[in-house]
């Protein structure tokens, strides 16, 4: 399967921009002792180092063209710096994102360099970027208690390529590895976001009958449907946000939804 975005490559890389900004002022102005509640073993302060980081690490396998994962202790300025108040962590993830988004820009979508998926080339990453600072900006959002929302086509899309992570070969190979049984007749999860503007597609139908998952955009009946607001179901999957949140609606078997939710972990 490809892992195939609906914005374009300058799209995703002007939206990096964009979401870092917005993280950049939680940590600007929170308690950067702060526990980050979905990341408990995490400070709001190692969180920002975890996104900077990766927006470095990121930035150099897209300008070295590298054909392996990069060592992160290899990246430059990959640990942040030293100085641990807000304003160096900030100017330290305004640089990082700025040459990251650099190199994606030089490079284009097509240029191929390693990934862990099946989708080796710069279009992967700046994607991947781009939602990886929009759910650790969730994070952020819960440890400082400020609002979180997310612009409609980056969330659509967000939720989009997490439906195809969970149908990647090696991450259905992990999630067999844990047991249990996921898959079988009837097993059908309709996602659907209530409030999607004219034109953006936010309905999905994720179907675990076969041998392995599989989803597609639509609506149709299924044995479990979670409903709501795109940014809460977004938070939802990424288990952000709980499934119970008065702020979205379950309908059908919970059971099903709950035990893809523990089993479909991974960002």
């Amino acid at each position: 399967m490809t892992l195939q975005g609906s914005l374009t490559h300058e799209e995703y890389c002007a939206a990096l921009l964009a979401e870092t900004d917005r993280f950049r002022e939680i940590v600007r102005t929170a308690d950067l002792s702060a526990t980050v509640p979905t990341c408990p073993d995490w400070t709001l302060a190692d969180l920002a180092r975890h996104v900077g980081g990766a927006h470095r690490w990121t930035g150099t396998i897209v300008a070295t063209r590298a054909s392996e994962s990069v060592d992160p202790a290899d990246v430059p300025g990959g640990a942040g710096p030293e100085d641990k108040g807000a304003a160096a962590l900030d100017a330290w993830l305004a640089e990082g994102v700025e040459q990251t988004v650099a190199a994606l820009r030089e490079a284009g979508p097509d240029t191929e360099v390693w990934s862990w998926t099946t989708a080796r080339n710069t279009g992967f990453w700046a994607r991947r970027m781009v939602h990886e600072t929009v759910i650790h900006r969730a994070d952020a959002a819960l440890a400082a208690g400020v609002p979180f929302d997310v612009p409609a086509p980056v969330a659509a899309d967000c939720l989009e390529e997490w439906l195809q992570i969970g149908e990647l070969p090696m991450v259905v190979a992990r999630f067999a590895e844990r047991g249990g049984e996921l898959l079988g007749p009837g097993r059908t999860i309709h996602v659907h976001a209530t409030d999607a503007p004219p034109g953006l597609d936010a309905e999905w139908l994720l179907d675990l009958t076969g041998a392995a998952p599989a989803h597609r955009r639509t609506h149709e009946k299924a044995a479990v449907a979670l409903r709501g607001p795109l940014t809460d179901v977004l938070q939802v999957l990424y288990r952000r946000l709980p499934a119970d949140s008065d702020r979205v609606e379950v309908l059908g078997e919970r059971a099903l939804l709950d035990q893809w939710l523990e089993w479909a972990t991974f960002g």
